[in-house]
């Protein structure tokens, strides 16, 4: 396999304020299709092929920003990407695993056969516009607060330099993006998985948003969840309440179940729920009532035994209360396994691409996103001008979940961060879409 050159070719893109990551770019950049070693020649060459494609680019990421689809209703922004792969001379294929929305873009034959990852969806309720203060779109709507825009643009383009790359320089080989919906809580990665599209890949590469700049190998929590739904009986509550059987009770006796549970997990599981029926009215017993709960640990085998506890504390609800309930899986990951080999070789070129300053106005920007962080202790802006040292996985780090994990136990993977959020900046908030929609993203 053919070895990619560590590289300093976009530092003067990224300079010139470039919506995309240049780390996106560089990092991705498949180390099997590229022939030149090392040559100031071929660094020229790939800064060039990505400047030609940079203002497009530029503008399919704010473009799916501006649509801001929930996981498998991405249909604007799939479609978007395919006709831009399409036109860039990829073939595509629409509609993998049975999802809508899903795709493949792919460039040349035989091996080896390297994917590059693009995720699209938005999050629920966080629509904001890129001001450094709250103020949604559109009240209710969702947010790129993620930076899923971002992503999948970011390796869009770096899958076009790569093929570019390879058409003039002749390499063989094969070259793939796959579009895959619904990264947050639909697990779209798990049924690709399934459907047995990554069974000839010989290496994926991935990244994400973030408020540094670091490869990261491996980690990210396993996850499953569900919804518990509660079946009882309606009466009235004031002159028949011993005829009711309360939904609700079970739901919050459940909740106190799970309260008490989490003394007696491992201190790095997560259990997190939300009520999402309660019933209809006060004085009616609730004969219907629902939860949603997620559960993660760093070990597949531990978040099992935790769900299983889980699940008899939900029979537990249901006889105390006279019950019954059933249960409806949403989505379960896998924690991502790392790489040794790839993270070294991603952390070269991480450490040749380097990060970025910020200007004057996205400066301004971030100090007064910054000021609504409430941190005691608030980063240095400087924080995007370098890349952090590669460390080892502590299972007790904070971490959040992604399906890259199911393609990883398949698949040697390798992934990084870029910082594309103002530094304190966490996912999932409405300061994350800010950033995400402006030239700091």
């Amino acid at each position: 396999m053919r070895r990619f050159p560590s590289t300093r070719c976009l530092l003067h893109w990224l300079h010139n304020h470039l919506y995309l990551p240049v780390a996106a770019v560089l990092v991705l950049l498949p180390a099997g299709l590229i022939a030149q070693a090392q040559s100031s020649a071929a660094h020229r060459q790939v800064e060039q092929l990505v400047d030609e494609n940079a203002a497009n680019w530029k503008q399919v990421s704010r473009q799916i920003w501006d649509y801001a689809e929930l996981g498998y209703h991405e249909d604007k922004s799939s479609a978007l990407l395919q006709a831009q792969l399409k036109a860039a001379g990829f073939q595509v294929q629409s509609g993998v695993a049975d999802e809508p929305t899903g795709f493949v873009a792919s460039y040349g034959q035989g091996k080896p056969v390297i994917a590059i990852l693009g995720e699209f969806d938005a999050l629920p309720g966080l629509s904001q516009q890129a001001l450094p203060e709250r103020e949604p779109v559109v009240a209710g709507a969702p947010g790129h607060a993620c930076g899923h825009n971002l992503l999948g643009s970011g390796a869009a383009l770096a899958a076009v330099a790569a093929k570019r790359y390879m058409e003039r320089n002749h390499i063989s080989g094969t070259l793939r993006y796959y579009g895959t919906p619904a990264e947050e809580g639909g697990s779209g990665k798990v049924y690709m998985v399934r459907a047995g599209l990554f069974k000839d890949v010989d290496v994926v590469l991935h990244w994400h948003p973030a408020d540094e700049n670091a490869v990261t190998n491996g980690g990210m929590l396993a996850v499953i969840s569900a919804k518990f739904t509660f079946h009882g009986i309606a009466a009235h509550a004031a002159m028949a309440p011993e005829r009711g059987r309360s939904a609700l009770d079970a739901v919050m006796l459940m909740g106190d179940g799970i309260e008490f549970m989490r003394e007696h997990v491992p201190s790095n599981t997560r259990i997190h729920y939300i009520v999402t029926k309660g019933g209809a009215a006060p004085n009616i017993v609730p004969d219907l009532a629902q939860m949603q709960l997620m559960a993660r640990n760093p070990s597949n085998a531990t978040l099992q035994e935790i769900w299983d506890r889980i699940l008899k504390v939900a029979q537990g609800a249901a006889l105390m209360t006279g019950t019954t309930y059933e249960v409806t899986d949403i989505s379960g990951d896998a924690n991502i396994i790392g790489n040794d080999v790839l993270a070294h070789l991603a952390q070269k070129n991480l450490e040749e691409v380097g990060g970025y300053t910020m200007d004057l106005s996205q400066r301004e920007f971030a100090l007064k996103l910054q000021k609504t962080l409430g941190l005691d202790d608030v980063p240095s802006l400087d924080l995007t001008q370098s890349v952090q040292p590669l460390r080892p996985v502590d299972p007790n780090a904070p971490a959040a979940s992604t399906d890259v994990g199911d393609v990883s136990w398949k698949v040697p993977t390798i992934g990084f961060v870029a910082a594309t959020f103002v530094p304190g900046v966490a996912p999932h908030t409405w300061q994350a879409a800010a950033s995400t929609g402006m030239s700091i993203g």
